[in-house]
Protein backbone atom coordinates (compact mmCIF):
# COMPACT_ATOMS: atom_id res chain seq x y z
CA UNK A 1 0.00 0.00 0.00
CA UNK A 2 1.49 3.54 -0.72
CA UNK A 3 0.30 6.72 -0.04
CA UNK A 4 -0.96 7.31 -4.24
CA UNK A 5 -3.51 3.76 -3.77
CA UNK A 6 -4.64 5.61 -0.58
CA UNK A 7 -5.23 9.12 -2.45
CA UNK A 8 -6.91 7.27 -5.11
CA UNK A 9 -9.56 5.18 -2.89
CA UNK A 10 -11.00 8.55 -1.91
CA UNK A 11 -13.52 9.70 -4.01
CA UNK A 12 -14.87 12.94 -4.89
CA UNK A 13 -19.05 13.47 -4.75
CA UNK A 14 -20.22 16.55 -6.40
CA UNK A 15 -22.83 19.07 -4.42
CA UNK A 16 -22.81 16.53 -1.47
CA UNK A 17 -24.52 17.46 0.46
CA UNK A 18 -25.40 20.64 -0.87
CA UNK A 19 -24.55 22.15 -4.24
CA UNK A 20 -20.75 23.54 -4.53
CA UNK A 21 -19.95 21.40 -1.83
CA UNK A 22 -17.27 18.51 -3.26
CA UNK A 23 -17.34 15.97 -0.09
CA UNK A 24 -14.18 13.39 0.05
CA UNK A 25 -15.38 10.18 0.49
CA UNK A 26 -13.52 7.41 2.30
CA UNK A 27 -15.97 5.00 1.95
CA UNK A 28 -13.68 3.06 -0.09
CA UNK A 29 -11.28 3.36 1.85
CA UNK A 30 -12.88 1.51 4.88
CA UNK A 31 -13.35 -1.41 2.77
CA UNK A 32 -10.35 -1.89 2.14
CA UNK A 33 -8.48 -3.43 4.48
CA UNK A 34 -5.03 -3.09 2.85
CA UNK A 35 -6.02 0.87 3.04
CA UNK A 36 -6.80 1.17 6.79
CA UNK A 37 -3.38 -0.92 7.68
CA UNK A 38 -1.81 1.40 6.13
CA UNK A 39 -3.13 4.45 7.50
CA UNK A 40 -3.93 3.59 11.15
CA UNK A 41 0.27 2.73 10.46
CA UNK A 42 0.19 6.61 8.79
CA UNK A 43 -1.24 8.00 11.64
CA UNK A 44 0.64 6.82 14.35
CA UNK A 45 4.09 7.33 12.85
CA UNK A 46 3.14 10.78 13.10
CA UNK A 47 2.99 10.74 16.83
CA UNK A 48 6.00 9.44 17.55
CA UNK A 49 8.06 10.70 19.79
CA UNK A 50 4.97 13.05 21.13
CA UNK A 51 3.35 13.15 24.47
CA UNK A 52 -0.56 12.08 23.64
CA UNK A 53 -2.56 11.91 26.96
CA UNK A 54 -5.55 10.94 25.15
CA UNK A 55 -7.02 11.03 21.51
CA UNK A 56 -10.45 12.94 21.01
CA UNK A 57 -12.59 11.91 18.23
CA UNK A 58 -14.71 14.21 16.20
CA UNK A 59 -18.38 12.71 15.23
CA UNK A 60 -18.67 10.86 13.42
CA UNK A 61 -15.77 10.01 10.74
CA UNK A 62 -13.11 10.98 13.21
CA UNK A 63 -14.55 7.89 15.62
CA UNK A 64 -13.40 5.70 13.09
CA UNK A 65 -9.35 5.94 12.74
CA UNK A 66 -9.34 8.22 16.30
CA UNK A 67 -10.19 5.13 18.35
CA UNK A 68 -7.59 2.88 16.34
CA UNK A 69 -4.98 5.79 17.10
CA UNK A 70 -6.14 6.02 20.22
CA UNK A 71 -6.00 2.21 21.20
CA UNK A 72 -2.63 1.71 19.10
CA UNK A 73 -1.12 4.49 21.96
CA UNK A 74 -2.74 3.27 25.19
CA UNK A 75 -4.79 6.29 25.62
CA UNK A 76 -7.87 6.95 26.41
CA UNK A 77 -10.88 7.85 23.69
CA UNK A 78 -12.64 11.19 23.78
CA UNK A 79 -15.71 11.37 21.82
CA UNK A 80 -16.85 14.49 20.42
CA UNK A 81 -20.63 14.82 19.71
CA UNK A 82 -23.65 16.54 18.21
CA UNK A 83 -25.44 18.48 20.17
CA UNK A 84 -27.91 16.12 22.30
CA UNK A 85 -25.84 12.93 21.84
CA UNK A 86 -23.84 12.36 24.98
CA UNK A 87 -26.29 11.17 28.36
CA UNK A 88 -23.85 12.97 30.74
CA UNK A 89 -23.09 16.54 31.78
CA UNK A 90 -21.12 18.46 28.62
CA UNK A 91 -19.31 21.21 27.31
CA UNK A 92 -20.79 22.81 24.34
CA UNK A 93 -19.55 24.81 21.51
CA UNK A 94 -21.28 26.83 18.41
CA UNK A 95 -19.03 26.62 15.21
CA UNK A 96 -19.38 27.64 11.15
CA UNK A 97 -19.60 24.89 8.70
CA UNK A 98 -18.63 25.63 5.05
CA UNK A 99 -21.96 24.45 4.34
CA UNK A 100 -23.88 26.28 8.00
CA UNK A 101 -23.78 25.77 11.82
CA UNK A 102 -23.70 23.08 13.75
CA UNK A 103 -22.98 22.60 17.93
CA UNK A 104 -20.64 19.95 19.39
CA UNK A 105 -20.41 18.49 22.72
CA UNK A 106 -18.11 16.97 25.16
CA UNK A 107 -18.54 15.15 28.76
CA UNK A 108 -17.49 17.58 31.46
CA UNK A 109 -14.98 14.67 32.82
CA UNK A 110 -13.96 13.15 29.45
CA UNK A 111 -10.70 14.34 30.03
CA UNK A 112 -7.97 15.48 33.18
CA UNK A 113 -6.70 19.06 33.68
CA UNK A 114 -3.57 19.66 32.21
CA UNK A 115 -3.54 17.01 30.07
CA UNK A 116 -2.55 16.77 26.55
CA UNK A 117 -4.94 15.28 24.05
CA UNK A 118 -4.52 14.91 20.06
CA UNK A 119 -7.96 16.16 17.80
CA UNK A 120 -8.73 13.48 15.26
CA UNK A 121 -10.95 13.76 12.20
CA UNK A 122 -11.13 12.49 8.86
CA UNK A 123 -10.82 15.77 6.72
CA UNK A 124 -9.53 19.62 7.85
CA UNK A 125 -11.61 22.18 5.75
CA UNK A 126 -12.82 25.30 7.09
CA UNK A 127 -11.18 24.35 10.56
CA UNK A 128 -14.12 25.31 12.21
CA UNK A 129 -15.33 21.66 13.60
CA UNK A 130 -11.59 21.31 14.80
CA UNK A 131 -11.44 24.68 16.34
CA UNK A 132 -14.77 24.08 18.33
CA UNK A 133 -13.13 20.52 19.37
CA UNK A 134 -9.99 22.62 20.74
CA UNK A 135 -11.87 25.24 22.51
CA UNK A 136 -14.20 21.80 24.18
CA UNK A 137 -10.86 20.46 25.90
CA UNK A 138 -9.71 23.67 27.05
CA UNK A 139 -13.06 24.15 28.84
CA UNK A 140 -12.27 21.56 30.18
CA UNK A 141 -8.97 22.43 31.15
CA UNK A 142 -6.86 20.10 28.65
CA UNK A 143 -4.25 21.18 26.25
CA UNK A 144 -4.16 20.35 22.87
CA UNK A 145 -1.29 18.57 21.67
CA UNK A 146 -2.19 18.52 17.89
CA UNK A 147 -4.71 17.87 15.25
CA UNK A 148 -4.56 14.44 13.01
CA UNK A 149 -6.51 14.24 9.64
CA UNK A 150 -6.90 12.31 6.55
CA UNK A 151 -7.48 14.37 4.08
CA UNK A 152 -7.01 18.51 4.35
CA UNK A 153 -8.69 20.54 1.89
CA UNK A 154 -5.47 23.17 1.52
CA UNK A 155 -7.27 25.83 -0.41
CA UNK A 156 -9.85 26.44 2.77
CA UNK A 157 -7.70 27.27 4.80
CA UNK A 158 -8.28 25.35 7.77
CA UNK A 159 -5.13 24.86 8.88
CA UNK A 160 -4.46 28.85 9.55
CA UNK A 161 -7.96 28.92 11.41
CA UNK A 162 -6.07 26.02 13.85
CA UNK A 163 -2.59 27.85 14.46
CA UNK A 164 -3.91 30.00 17.59
CA UNK A 165 -4.38 26.84 19.61
CA UNK A 166 -0.24 26.54 19.13
CA UNK A 167 -0.25 22.96 18.04
CA UNK A 168 1.02 20.89 15.03
CA UNK A 169 -1.76 20.44 12.22
CA UNK A 170 -1.12 16.54 10.41
CA UNK A 171 -2.82 15.86 7.50
CA UNK A 172 -2.05 11.95 5.35
CA UNK A 173 -3.13 13.63 1.81
CA UNK A 174 -3.79 17.26 0.72
CA UNK A 175 -6.49 18.29 -2.15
Amino acid sequence: MSQNLFENLIRTIPDFPKPGIQFKDITPVLANPEARIWVLEALVAQLSGKSIDAVAGIESRGFLFGMLVAQRLGVPFVPIRKKGKLPHNTYSETYNLEYGTAEIEMHTDAVSIGSRVLVHDDLLATGGTAAAAARLLQQAGAQVAGFQFLIELHSLKGRHVLEPFGAPVEALVLF
